[in-house]
């Protein structure tokens, strides 16, 4: 019998050595799969799981997800991934990424046997997703969005460095994702603006129902039309690695039962929340609705 979710995140779980530009160098464990699960599910009564590929001997990176109720799906592999970032200025958008070690490609005929859903591809680099697999997960049935660095981060396959280059098949993949998420600097790389907003009308135009954009200062999504902004309102930047994660996995988590500015303003006070505490997002829905509530008054609102 095939399992229900509501949400499924797909993606490699990975090490993160984070070297800040000021302080020492720390590891977060998880990668962008666990931030995503763990800013949908702290909070939320939804039935989260996640479909990832891990060495066996790394499992016990898993345990917190596990114990937030989340549905673990691993893969095996030879090796889990391995990931550097460098903040060489005091800019924590500027950030030089390394892929030391990878955990491989999924492949469609490893999907467990679940139910379609929501199914969002949160990958690192480009060493995780084929537009094939995207492709026939929505033949499934699974309503998929994808995080865009998941193709556009690519790979040097002689010093691991990332670096930014533009998608041959982003108009196919804005066309088959019923949401999208990138930042501003992948947006610029994908449709030549910085404008934020002109960049969202880009992927409606290409066919991607709701776009989802952060930069440092917030989250703008587009959406049948109309464009929505919200200021991020952290007074930290310890937390900065995982930030544009959180913030999707919330607004989509948020958006099954509530309106695109609604699920917004949401998404952006638990991205402000988690960007101040390294790490993933553990706080409660009433943290939230009281970062919400404060913004209504404060200077970031």
């Amino acid at each position: 019998m095939a399992f229900h979710h509501d949400i499924v995140f797909i993606g490699h779980v990975a090490v993160d050595e984070i070297h800040p530009f000021e302080g020492a160098t720390h590891r977060i464990n998880g990668g962008a799969v666990q931030f995503s699960a763990m800013a949908a599910a702290s909070w939320s009564d939804k039935k989260i799981a996640v479909i990832t590929r891990m060495a066996e001997k790394d499992e016990g990176i898993l345990d917190e997800m596990r114990k937030a109720g989340i549905v673990i799906y691993s893969q095996h592999s030879s090796e889990s991934t391995f990931m550097s970032l460098i903040h060489s200025t005091e800019n924590p958008d500027e950030r030089q990424l390394f892929l030391r070690r990878s955990a491989g490609y999924f492949s469609i005929d490893d999907l467990p046997d679940i139910e379609p859903c929501r199914a969002h591809l949160v990958g690192i680099t480009d060493h995780e997703f084929t537009f094939e697999f995207m492709s026939k997960l929505k033949n499934r049935g699974f309503m998929v969005s994808v995080d865009m660095q998941s193709f556009v981060r690519r790979v040097d396959t002689h010093t691991g460095a990332i670096y930014l280059e533009d998608v041959p098949l982003k108009k196919d993949i804005a066309a088959t994702a019923t949401k999208i998420k990138l930042d501003a600097v992948e947006a610029k790389v994908l449709t030549g603006t910085e404008n934020p907003e002109d960049a969202a009308i880009t992927f409606e135009k290409w066919g991607t129902d709701e776009t989802l954009i952060t930069n440092a200062t917030g989250v703008l999504v587009r959406s049948k039309g109309q464009s929505y902004f919200e200021r991020f309102s952290n007074r930290s930047n310890a937390g900065r690695t995982g930030r544009g994660d959180s913030t999707f996995a919330a607004y989509l988590t948020y958006r099954i039962d509530h309106d695109v500015a609604e699920s917004l303003k949401f998404a952006a006070a638990l991205a402000s929340i988690k960007v101040e505490t390294p790490g993933v997002f553990r706080g409660t829905l009433e943290q939230i609705l009281t970062r919400i509530e404060t913004d209504r008054f404060s200077d970031f609102a």
